[in-house]
């Protein structure tokens, strides 16, 4: 489950010296447990946003309770032209702290990042958190659901897992692919 607001569609984007600005997704870090909060008031004023929401069973002395949380604690995800005025229009909102990256200026990161993601999550698979890794070899799933899927291949317990990184809040999930047909990149 994710929240996912699009609201580049059919919008031209800005210009900048005479050449449009293509968008990017960029990290926001937030206050804790305000991601939420920040998504929608984010959505509200345009800016197209994704926060990744995984469902938990949260557990009381008298009752159950399913509760969507962020899958990345203290990140939204937004997309928007590297420009100044996108990047204020962000720092604006209330609970956000800063962009990710050099000097909060913001690190792109790359769209298939955030698509194997998404992916992951629409598939609803069994997936686990993982240790943000740098090194290892890329792979791509040429087979079945995920089908395209670009990530790092490692083996846990004699079993092959795909690490997805997000580079840019240096972290990572896993998931199991026996079965899936893999080539290197």
């Amino acid at each position: 489950m994710s929240t996912f607001n699009q609201s580049w569609d059919g919008v031209a984007p800005p210009i900048l010296g005479g050449e449009p600005v293509v968008p990017h997704w960029y990290a926001v870090h937030t206050r804790a447990r305000h991601e939420k909060v920040v998504a929608q008031r984010l959505q509200e004023g345009g800016v197209t946003t994704f926060l990744p929401l995984v469902t938990e069973i949260r557990r009381w002395s008298d009752r159950k309770k399913s509760v969507d949380l962020p899958l990345f604690g203290c990140y939204v995800f937004v997309r928007l032209a590297p420009t100044s005025e996108e990047r204020l229009r962000v720092l604006r909102i209330d609970s956000v702290l800063n962009f990710v990256g050099i000097r909060g200026q913001g690190t792109p990161i790359p769209d298939p990042q955030i698509d194997a993601v998404r992916m992951l999550l629409d598939e609803q698979l069994p997936w686990t958190t993982h240790p943000f890794l740098k090194i290892g070899q890329r792979v791509r799933i040429r087979s079945g659901a995920l089908n395209g899927l670009e990530g790092i291949l490692v083996s846990r317990n004699g079993d092959s897992t795909l690490v997805l990184s997000v580079d840019a809040i240096q972290r990572s999930l896993a998931v199991r692919i026996e079965g899936y047909d893999v080539e290197p990149l």
